[in-house]
């Protein structure tokens, strides 16, 4: 039996690509700058995933995945403590900080519009619900995209040369709590 050490050429396709339509764009980005990126040919990354909207396919999958299972063990945390929607805002700030593509993913795959954008909500829904627990939709939505548009503010900040500081990173995350507790209210 064989053994691994890295990710599978099929999931170092994926990462690219996550990282590619994040920062650059679906549109900007071709095969062949993913295959060129990995080291390998187009027909390799062809292989794997039959067409660029496939490929976009299979990073939608995983993206919501990746995010589902931060967001379910945030909700798990919240519950035990008592708070579940701070561990939810936090958890989210978290994947902003530390995997950031992944939410410019969500905002470039509502961007597309259908197929990427009806795909993305489908993957998205059973998760939304589950954490919602009865929350109306539209704040879930609202504060999803707050999240994003605050992590976005703070690489806006950096390019201008300006370093977001954590006090302005502590009131967003109090803005963010302050309305969502209101609109539950």
């Amino acid at each position: 039996m064989a053994v691994t050490d890295g990710p599978s050429t099929r999931e170092r396709v994926v990462e690219v690509a996550l990282s590619s339509f994040a920062a650059r764009g679906f549109e900007a980005t071709s095969l062949d700058d993913v295959a060129a990126e990995l080291g390998v040919t187009k027909q390799t990354v062809l292989y794997y995933h039959p067409s660029k909207d496939a490929l976009l396919g299979a990073v939608i999958e995983r993206s919501v995945a990746e995010l589902a299972a931060v967001l379910r063990a945030a909700g798990r945390r919240g519950v035990e403590r008592g708070d579940p929607l701070q561990e939810v805002v936090d958890a989210l700030f978290r994947i902003g900080a530390q995997r950031p593509e992944l939410l410019e993913l969500v905002r470039e795959a509502l961007r597309l519009g259908p197929p990427a954008s009806t795909r993305l909500t489908a993957e998205l829904s059973p998760l939304l619900d589950e954490l919602a627990g009865g929350v109306p939709r539209e704040v879930v939505f609202t504060a999803a995209a707050m999240v994003v548009g605050m992590a976005t503010e703070v690489d806006v900040l950096r390019g201008l040369g300006i370093a977001p500081t954590r006090g302005a990173l502590r009131r967003r995350r109090r803005v963010l709590l302050d309305y969502l507790t209101d609109a539950l209210g």
